[in-house]
């Protein structure tokens, strides 16, 4: 706990002191509520791993192997621990009125880059019957997959590659409104700054696998040894926009629309980072949101598009995955299938991952997982194996509070 902690403190960036004393002003006016309806509640998980892993050096290594952990090489193996803890917090000073913030710290096995905890999300939250409005660092509402508290999925251990990708480079800082006239139409709005180099990392190193998610202000590593940070402040102050309609079935079905653009400033050089403009549509639905039978899906297209003097370099980028659950009293077995690519640089591939989980209270949760990953991408630097593919085999036990 010594370790984590003296890893999480590091200078704090200004745009993270101007979201800290919004939702600090907010906490502050709140105090003159009336008592009534008043609540507060922290709410977690602590989580170990041991994962058997056969692939090359992971790409938060500065390698280009899939997987959140790797070995030395695409036939070597190796056995790791990874240790996570998160931690969330809900105020409720009104009954229209939440106040969140939650965050995370791990420990990752040596050589690991980035960041080893910090904040993921911090907002305020205004609602009525049909109305809610949103502002601060938050997810955008698209996953059918992370649908747990803290952003955490209940079906597998190892997320898809589309919600991999988004935990490590799409978050934003803005303004979320959401309109529910009725029980069967959801619609939603954002504005919002920074994320500017969101798409860098996928088109640095392509698709990955794991459960990595970037804190605010995370250098994340690229495989020429350069880095990125893909959540952090407004680098073209120019606002991004996102737009959803969900339709739904209360406890039977759903299906959600999203449409995400950063509007990146295409030119090769912002205070110090490289800018992408990156625009993408994700189509997911559900099967069973209730029911021990569900059968979840998404579906993502886009493009990224980096800026030059010379011209525009331009990564088209596709990736969808289908995943079957089935859960009684005592444990869950989730099925999932991903298919993934991007081009000019021919990357594609699939994977498959298998997981099973045993539930023996509300708060403890233990299981294992298998994924395995093929796929290549033969625009890397010779300097690494375009067969980035590889597998694990991984235990967990986790705790919730």
């Amino acid at each position: 706990m010594r370790r984590i902690l003296s890893a999480v403190r590091r200078p704090v960036p200004p745009l993270y002191n101007r979201v800290m004393r919004f939702c600090g002003t907010v906490f502050l006016c709140a105090f003159a509520l009336p008592a009534w309806g008043q609540s507060f509640q922290l709410h977690g998980f602590l989580t170990a791993r041991e994962i058997y892993v056969k692939a090359q050096p992971s790409w938060i290594q500065g390698g280009a192997g899939r997987f959140d952990v790797g070995a030395s090489n695409p036939d070597d193996h190796r056995i790791v621990n990874l240790d996570v803890a998160q931690l969330g917090a809900d105020w409720t000073p009104a009954s229209w009125l939440l106040l969140h913030a939650d965050g995370i710290a791990r420990r990752e096995p040596a050589g690991t880059k980035g960041n080893r905890g910090g904040l993921l999300q911090a907002y305020a939250e205004f609602h009525t019957e049909k109305f809610r409005l949103r502002g601060g660092a938050f997810w955008l509402p698209t996953s059918r997959e992370n649908i747990d508290p803290l952003w955490t999925t209940p079906y597998t251990i190892t997320e898809s590659a589309l919600n991999t990708w988004i935990g490590q480079e799409v978050r934003p800082i803005g303004a979320d409104v959401q309109f529910s006239p009725n029980f069967y139409i959801t619609l939603g709005g954002t504005v919002f700054r920074g994320n500017d180099a969101m798409g860098t990392e996928l088109a640095a190193r392509g698709w990955t696998f794991g459960n990595h998610l970037s804190v605010y202000d995370e250098r994340l590593p690229k495989p020429d040894g350069s880095s990125t940070r893909p959540i952090g402040e407004d680098l073209d102050n120019r606002n991004g926009y996102s737009g959803r309609i969900r339709l739904q079935l209360p406890e039977r079905a759903l299906i959600q629309i999203s449409r995400i653009d950063n509007r990146a400033e295409r030119v090769p050089r912002l205070k110090g980072e490289t800018p992408w403009d990156t625009a993408f549509t994700v189509v997911g639905g559900t099967l069973g949101t209730n029911s021990p039978s569900t059968i979840s899906a998404e579906w993502a297209r886009g493009s990224t598009t980096i800026g030059f003097r010379t011209g525009t370099f331009t990564l088209d980028f596709e990736t969808g995955y289908i995943l079957l659950s089935q859960k009684n009293a005592m444990g869950r077995w989730t099925v999932r299938y991903d298919r993934f690519s991007t081009s000019p640089t021919r990357e594609h591939g699939h994977a498959w991952t298998v997981a099973w989980f045993r539930l023996p209270n509300a708060n403890l949760r233990w299981g294992a997982e298998y994924a395995r990953v093929k796929g290549d991408r033969p625009s890397l630097s010779p300097a690494f194996d375009p067969n980035t593919g590889g597998t694990t085999i991984t235990v967990e036990l986790r705790y919730a509070f």
